[in-house]
């Protein structure tokens, strides 16, 4: 299977090339909600991968539920007459209902560009709440044997280095009146759906709380800081920071983070939330800088200044963000992938 794209084609080979049961996979139907968005796009291509790989004559069956269906048709082009794969156009917040069987629901439906939490956080609130309400329902219904939730690092509200790192049972600092929490807040409702659809209903569920993820398919116009920068690599650009660039946050590689699923839907422990994270912490300025720094014949560099934020564009307040990634690993999980070779692989693949 190749997917067009030489880059996403070898994460690919080393996403299937770990030591999982990827046999438990066999013969299940699995819908994949969001599917136009990087991280569940992956999620579909690993699937497809391992049709033609691991599971041959045993194939899982994949749902791609999406919102666009053009967008949809042009990212899965080589795949839509493949039997083992389908489209679903619905928002998850109206689909109520799914006629078939229904083993895996992975539910990654979302608003996560901070572009969004001010100009639809209506919008955003929806596919977190009522979206996962709907999923756990026809999760419920189908009896389901996993289901796995995209959730957020920024559950844990503001982070100013008060908590150095931050493991799962750090219960956050949320501001409720804040028009940036429609995101922050949604995803935590969402997280308290799942458990208690797992309480009520006998659910296996698993919230992987997502850190920053970069790589192949992030829109360059998404809003978040790394695809700016990366966007400005392309077009030879200087970076501009309206910052101090002292920041810090952790990047973690599609790849790394695909694999950090499977390990938490093979191995997760039922009702429990895992950290998805880098272990290592980088400053929007040590980005810029090692961005310029891979491509010197470009001759780059970057620029940082103060600027008043847009009343749409909704930053974040935290200064750090470092997440404790220690649950996962007991999973056997590790990361692979280094912020320079994740860089220079995502800015390759356009």
């Amino acid at each position: 299977m190749t997917t067009g794209n030489t880059i996403i084609d070898k994460d690919l080979e080393e996403i299937i090339s770990e030591p999982l049961h990827w046999e438990y996979l066999a013969n299940k139907t699995v819908i994949v909600t969001g599917a136009n968005g990087m991280l569940p796009a992956y999620i579909v291509y690993t699937l497809l991968a391992l049709n033609d790989t691991c599971l041959k004559e045993k194939k899982c069956k994949i749902i791609a539920n999406v919102r666009n269906y053009d967008k949809a048709k042009r990212k899965f082009e080589r795949f839509l007459n493949r039997d083992d794969f389908q489209l679903l156009l619905k928002d998850v917040s109206e689909l109520t209902e799914f006629c078939g069987k229904l083993d895996i629901v992975i539910h990654a439906a979302s608003q996560a560009s901070p572009k969004y939490y001010g100009t639809d956080p209506v919008g955003t609130l929806k596919a977190n709440t009522i979206g996962t309400m709907n999923m756990l329902e026809l999760a419920r219904k189908n009896s389901c044997e996993k289901f796995l939730f995209f959730s957020s690092g920024e559950v844990y509200g503001v982070l100013d280095g008060a908590v150095p790192v931050i493991d799962e049972t750090y219960t956050g600092n949320v501001d409720i009146t804040n028009v940036r929490s429609c995101y922050a807040e949604s995803k935590r409702m969402g997280e308290t759906m799942c458990v208690c659809y797992a309480r009520q209903y006998g659910l296996h569920v698993n919230m992987l709380r997502l850190a920053h993820t970069y790589g192949p398919g992030c829109a360059l116009d998404d809003g978040r800081v790394f695809a700016d920068f990366v966007r400005n690599i392309i077009d030879n650009e200087n970076i501009i920071v309206n910052s101090d660039g002292s920041a810090k946050r952790c990047f973690m590689y599609v790849s790394d983070m695909i694999n950090a699923l499977f390990y938490v839907l093979f191995k997760g422990k039922n009702k429990e939330a895992y950290n998805v994270s880098s272990t290592e912490e980088t400053s929007i300025k040590e980005l810029a800088e090692m961005l310029c720094g891979l491509y010197p014949e470009k001759q780059l560099h970057a620029e940082f200044s103060e600027t008043k934020d847009s009343n749409l564009y909704m930053k974040s307040k935290s200064s750090v963000g470092k997440l404790d990634n220690a649950k996962l690993c007991g999973l056997g999980w590790k990361q692979t992938v280094s912020l320079e070779d994740g860089f220079r692989r995502m800015i390759q693949s356009y």
